[in-house]
């Protein structure tokens, strides 16, 4: 019986791409901003068994917003859930009952304060929905 390839190799770069970011970016205590940098937060979103994963860093304090596509829209809807990623604006439309779990994170710091959040949705088009233009990247 002929074995099928695994998606273990993917899944290991992605795992060692996000743990670089992680140890490049430096350890901040109390939640403050070191000097010289400005809040942020970098999100994630990621497939099913992380055979994907996608990552944006988004400043909602400074005209540089990073570089999220849709960057106005995304810091509005956390600016209205007051940086609370579980009171993001949700907005309503059908998805199929398809189960394709996406995982999206949100690391960093807004308004000052830390942020540590992340949440798995059945497919990305009820992640679209639940977490308006933050995570459409």
């Amino acid at each position: 019986m002929r074995s099928r390839p695994t998606s273990r190799p993917l899944q290991a770069a992605a795992a060692a791409a996000l743990i670089s970011l992680a140890v490049a970016a430096p350890a901040q205590a109390s939640g403050e901003a070191a000097p010289g940098r400005s809040d942020g937060v970098f999100l994630t979103v990621s497939g099913d068994g992380n055979a994907w994963v996608r990552g944006v860093l988004l400043n909602c304090e400074t005209q540089q917003a990073g570089h999220h596509p849709h960057a106005a829209e995304a810091c509005a809807a956390i600016g209205e859930a007051d940086g609370e990623f579980d009171a993001l604006p949700a907005k309503s439309g059908i998805c199929t009952k398809q189960y394709a779990p996406v995982t999206v994170s949100a690391t960093g710091t807004y308004r000052g304060r830390p942020v540590s959040w992340h949440k798995t949705y059945g497919n990305a088009c009820e992640m679209g929905y639940s977490t308006s233009a933050v995570f459409r990247f």
